[in-house]
């Protein structure tokens, strides 16, 4: 298969000052769209996600690679004077900076907003942080089960009996990541009109609050505080998984048209003479009464029985697969998703490749997630046009640390 050569942010530069997830996150979206990344990493340690795990595959962590695809990588100590002058240095020639430690830490280490609009007048700034840089809570650290929590999310997650319930991946820090690659791209086409940068804060809590959607959108016009329903929906019935006899899978059945091709296909015509199932909302209010006359239907036979008829009606369906299913998937396997890659440590490694599609091809081949300070003198080299003897003294002055 031919890959796609297709890199929009090809020649634009960002320096990357995040660890752990949700800065990871946004600079690697950046990152697959072209953007060159150079990740600056504390000497020794590196990002604190190489630390993370089991499982490590040659001594490298499963859960930094996924992140971590398309940069460089530069070992820096910021702490230093020698260590801070170069991230300025390498500042002055970005086109963006992107940093998720608390508010005011890179004020402290004198390479905050304001420091480095000094050195560079266009720069765009992005600061990803828990709560945002302005607020009583600005001082409180971002963590994505704490945020899951404070978000509401978790409000709403969960059996109706149960206890609050974190979603299965780290939705918090991803959405975060999403939304600040979002505003990168939105800031460079807003500098691309009027010359100027800027500052951009993405604060994890205001993430997860516009995900609660139509949840507050009944809070606000009602009054009522929305509660955990499982995997009910408020409105819209059926609308839930259901167990056949081998798996389960889920059913949309989402407007009346549906409905009354969802009783053809499952040959249960007598349901639409039903007055308690006749419109939306009535099945709605009869969610439970309905449910329970479909799902001992639904056991009797195999979930691809099911799927199949439902998907010949065109009623909403889908099996419910597993993580290593969904890796395994022909469909993702075949749009170049599920993917393998070169790792200098690892050899192959297979990964789940961007999401985006240009003129309808997959995304080029990535470069692997780096080693700690892998690429200090190449960076260096391309950035700001050291030579072999200039990268020496800034390698003894302390500047970098080769890893």
């Amino acid at each position: 298969m031919q890959w796609s050569d297709a890199r929009p942010l090809e020649g634009i530069r960002i320096l990357d000052l995040c660890r752990v997830v949700s800065g990871p996150f946004a600079t690697m979206q950046l990152g697959d769209l072209g953007a060159d990344i150079a990740k600056v990493e504390s000497p020794g340690q590196g990002d604190e996600s190489r630390s993370y795990g089991p499982p490590f595959v040659e001594g490298e962590s499963a859960y930094y690679m996924s992140v971590n695809r398309n940069k460089r990588s530069i070992a820096i100590d910021l702490k230093s004077k020698a260590g801070k002058q170069l991230a300025l240095d390498l500042a002055a020639k970005a086109d963006v900076v992107i940093e998720n430690f608390r508010p005011g830490a890179t004020d402290r280490l004198g390479l905050g907003y304001d420091d480095l609009r000094k050195v560079n007048s266009q720069i765009i700034y992005c600061g990803i942080s828990g709560f945002g840089r302005s607020g009583p809570e600005a001082g409180r650290p971002g963590y994505d089960l704490i945020l899951q929590g404070e978000g509401g999310v978790m409000s709403i997650t969960g059996d109706a009996d149960g206890p609050p319930m974190k979603v299965g991946t780290s939705i918090a820090d991803l959405v975060t990541g999403l939304y600040a690659a979002q505003a990168v791209l939105a800031a460079l086409a807003q500098r691309s009109r009027t010359g100027k940068g800027g500052r951009v804060d993405v604060s994890m809590l205001d993430c997860m609050a516009s995900l609660l959607t139509f949840n507050a959108g009944m809070y606000f016009a009602s009054g009522k505080i929305p509660t955990r329903r499982g995997n009910a929906h408020p409105t819209i019935s059926p609308y839930e998984p259901f167990e056949a006899s081998d798996g389960w899978f889920n059913l949309g059945v989402a407007n009346d048209k549906f409905w009354s091709s969802f009783c053809r296909a499952v040959d249960r015509e007598e349901l639409l003479l039903e007055p308690d199932f006749a419109t939306a909302p009535k099945r709605a209010e009869n969610r439970v009464k309905l449910r329970d006359l479909l799902a001992p239907m639904f056991w009797k036979k195999p979930r691809d029985h099911w799927l199949d008829r439902l998907t010949d009606a065109a009623v909403p369906c889908g099996a419910i697969r597993s993580v290593g299913e969904v890796c395994e998937a022909e469909n993702l396997k075949s749009r170049g998703v599920s993917r393998t890659m070169q790792h200098p440590k690892v050899g192959d490694l297979r990964y789940i490749a961007s999401a985006l599609r240009f003129d309808d091809m997959p995304p080029p081949e990535p470069s692997p997630p780096p080693l700690l300070g892998q690429h200090g003198d190449v960076i260096l080299a391309d950035w700001l046009g050291c030579n072999r003897d200039e990268i020496e003294r800034l390698a003894e002055a302390g500047a970098f640390v080769r890893s």
